[in-house]
C-alpha cells in the first residue's frame, strides 16, 4: 500500500518525537513505522491536511505509552528533551524560549502548564490545588501554550 503525499515529510519530525520518549532508536524506528502503517491504513489515499501532523503526534504518543505498558517500562513524555548530537545549539534556545515563556506568564497560568505538561496531573487536582474550576484550569492551560507558541515564533523557533 503506498503513503499518501504529504506523509514522508513528517516521517523524520515523527521519528524525532519519538526517538526522545524512548530507550533506543531502533524502538524509536519501530513505533514510527507502526505509526505510520496506521496512517496508512487509516487515510488509504485520501490527501494529508496540515493537522495531520498532530494527529500523528498523538498516534506516535499512544504507541509509546502502550508499548510501555506492554513492557512494564515508564515513560517520559516531558516537554524538554535532552538535545541529540549536533541539535545542542537548537536544544538550548529551545530551553530558554520556553524558561522565558514560563517565566512572563502569570502564577496560575505557569502552574496549570508546568502541572499538566511536567507532571502529568488532571486538570481536576490542578482545581482542587489552586481553588479554581477544572475549565478555568483548561482554559490556563490552553492560554498558556498559546503563549509558549508565541515566544517560540518571536525567538524564531518551529515546534
Amino acid at each position: 500500500m503506498s503513503t499518501p503525499s504529504g506523509l514522508p515529510e513528517s516521517y523524520g519530525k515523527v521519528l524525532r518525537f519519538v526517538r526522545r520518549r524512548v530507550g533506543s532508536f531502533e524502538d524509536a524506528q519501530d513505533l514510527t513505522q507502526e505509526v505510520f502503517a496506521a496512517a496508512a491504513a487509516r487515510l488509504d489515499g485520501q490527501e494529508v491536511e496540515s493537522s495531520s501532523l498532530a494527529w500523528l503526534y498523538t498516534v506516535a504518543k499512544r504507541r509509546i505509552i502502550d508499548e510501555a505498558r506492554r513492557s512494564g517500562c515508564s515513560v517520559s513524555l516531558e516537554l524538554v528533551a535532552e538535545p541529540q548530537a549536533g541539535d545542542a545549539r537548537y536544544g538550548d534556545e529551545v530551553a530558554e524560549a520556553l524558561n522565558a515563556g514560563l517565566l512572563s506568564m502569570p502564577e496560575g497560568q505557569r502552574r496549570v502548564v508546568v502541572g499538566r505538561l511536567l507532571h502529568g496531573q488532571r486538570f481536576s487536582d490542578l482545581a482542587r490545588e489552586l481553588d479554581a474550576s477544572e475549565e478555568a484550569c483548561r482554559m490556563r492551560f490552553m492560554r498558556g501554550l498559546q503563549h509558549l507558541r508565541e515566544e517560540f515564533t518571536k525567538e524564531g523557533l518551529e515546534p
